[in-house]
């Protein structure tokens, strides 16, 4: 099992920068990738990046990339997600997933998320 300690969330204006942490432990060995997910109220929680720890490539939704970067700090077992020139609309709990592979089961785990709230 792998667990997940997500941590950096808080207020930040409008334009501002963040960096969020999320921190695996337990069995982190088979851990093939790690990412983010966000959900803002009343809305389906949606896919934001991702890295692969068997590779190192990365992916982001779209719409994100240029403003976020997903890294890791394998000594770690961290992974980060760095949001600059916020905006109101990246107001959610931003939720931290990892892929860990058992033989040929891939499982999941997920953190308990951390809020991140973009204001004027």
């Amino acid at each position: 099992q792998v667990q997940l300690v997500e941590s950096g969330g808080g207020l930040v204006q409008i334009g501002g920068s963040l960096r969020i942490s999320c921190a695996a432990s337990g069995r982190t060995f088979g851990t093939e990738t790690m990412g983010w997910f966000r959900q803002a109220p009343g809305k389906e929680r949606e896919f934001v990046a991702s890295i692969s720890w068997i590779d190192d490539s990365i992916n982001y939704a779209g719409s994100l990339k240029g403003r976020f970067t997903i890294s890791r700090d394998n000594a770690k077992n961290t992974v980060y997600l760095q949001m600059n020139s916020l905006k109101p609309e990246d107001t959610a709990v931003y939720y931290c997933n990892a892929n860990w592979r058992r033989g040929p089961t891939v499982f999941q785990s997920w953190g308990q998320g951390t809020q991140v709230t973009v204001s004027s």
